[in-house]
């Protein structure tokens, strides 16, 4: 049996959340404004996820136009209470 190892699967789950914390918690944190860490956390989650779902709308016949703007609609949502939340959890306890 061949073992085999999908590093990069594992980077990608690992690089999204630093780059959340980077790009939306740790401002936010500076300059203590719970907005900025939802602002930033929904534009990097439709960056993101935008990237994602417009390439394979490009590339796949059966990725839909609906598909592309409700899952990003989607990852804006979620990347913006991640990084509220974040900056939450953190500002309670530091």
């Amino acid at each position: 049996e061949i073992l085999t190892c999908d590093w990069s699967s594992d980077v990608c789950s690992s690089d999204y959340p630093v780059g959340l914390v980077i790009f939306a918690v740790m401002p936010a944190l500076k300059a203590e404004a719970p907005g900025t860490a939802a602002l930033y956390g929904a534009l990097f989650g439709f960056f993101t996820y935008a990237t994602y779902d417009l390439t394979n709308h490009a590339t796949l016949r059966n990725w839909s136009a609906a598909l592309t703007l409700v899952d990003t609609a989607w990852g804006t949502l979620l990347a913006s209470c991640a990084a509220l939340a974040a900056y939450w959890i953190t500002s309670k306890f530091a």
